[in-house]
């Protein structure tokens, strides 16, 4: 049993992907250009407050143009679109995100379909999974990436490796499974993925080397779950509640981090673990669709 889990902390993979921002924005001046990202968001939601005013002061400090469009939730889908429309057309935006959820008389997917798929800095646009699933060089969606990034930066190995992915959503399940088997470095793993209808998931589980947890359910996988010397990447976050704390909650992952800590080789803690690599991979495809246009 490894005595000394190493502990993947995003935080620090962050951190050295945003200096790296700096040198390439700094080019960008030479050229006359600022990246810009606009943001548009719809609606109260607490959630996704949180997360676009944590975006609008990390592209501030690397000297990113970070712009916010505000909509009440009663917004039409036809309203919303003029405005992506609008910011398709302006030379000065190079990333447009749509802050997701989008109210229920919205069609994500119709809005997701509107943006240029040049400024599609989420990833979400059906240009950008086609090219992902192709491994064409396009944007791919920021918390795959980031988990890539992660590895990178930690030396794990890949190829070869069993990579089981617990969860099969567009924005994280299918495309890190997608960029997985992709014949190049940080992928060439055989991939298994497992969801809600996989009966004894954790017969599966267990086979991994490196398991990617999406699930969306707090401490879901146990040390039963996980085999010995195994990567574990925990994309979750979920708010439980706990009176022993101040807050009167706490934040875990899908995985059940305590237990699993004494069996594993590597693993993400939650949080600084996956989170703080969304938003750095963010503002990275934003910095690279203003390098594109300089092509």
């Amino acid at each position: 049993m490894p005595n000394d889990p190493l502990i993947l902390r995003g935080k620090e993979v962050a951190a050295a992907i945003k200096a790296d921002l700096e040198q390439r924005i700094a080019k960008l001046a030479e050229h006359g250009i600022k990246p810009g990202l606009t943001v548009i968001i719809v609606g109260e939601d607490p959630a996704s407050q949180v997360y676009v005013r944590s975006k609008e002061r990390q592209s501030a400090k690397l000297g990113i143009d970070s712009r916010v469009i505000r909509l009440e939730t009663d917004t039409s889908e036809d309203a919303l679109l003029a405005h992506v429309e609008s910011l398709n057309q302006d030379g000065s935006v190079h990333g447009i995100l749509v802050q997701l959820p989008l109210p229920r008389h919205i069609d994500s997917q119709r809005v997701i379909e509107a943006i240029n798929p040049d400024k599609d800095v989420d990833g979400f646009h059906p240009v950008s999974v086609g090219k992902l699933v192709l491994d064409l060089d396009g944007f791919v969606s920021c918390t795959p990436a980031g988990i890539i990034e992660i590895m990178r930066y930690y030396n794990i190995e890949t190829e070869g490796k069993h990579v089981v992915v617990v969860g099969r959503s567009n924005i994280v399940g299918k495309p890190i499974a997608n960029l997985m088997i992709q014949k190049r470095k940080m992928a060439n793993s055989t991939v298994t993925m497992v969801h809600t209808r996989t009966p004894d998931m954790g017969v599966h589980t267990r086979q991994a080397d490196i398991l990617i947890v999406a699930a969306g359910a707090p401490e879901f996988i146990g040390a039963d779950m996980v085999k010995k010397g195994a990567v574990v990447i925990d994309v979750g976050i979920n708010r439980v509640d706990d009176d022993s704390v101040e807050k009167g909650y706490r934040l875990v992952g899908d995985v059940a981090y305590d237990e699993v800590l004494e069996k594993v080789s590597a693993i993400t803690p939650v949080p600084g673990g996956v989170g703080p690599m969304t938003i750095a991979m963010l503002l990275s495809n934003t910095v690279k669709s203003a390098e594109n246009s300089l092509k």
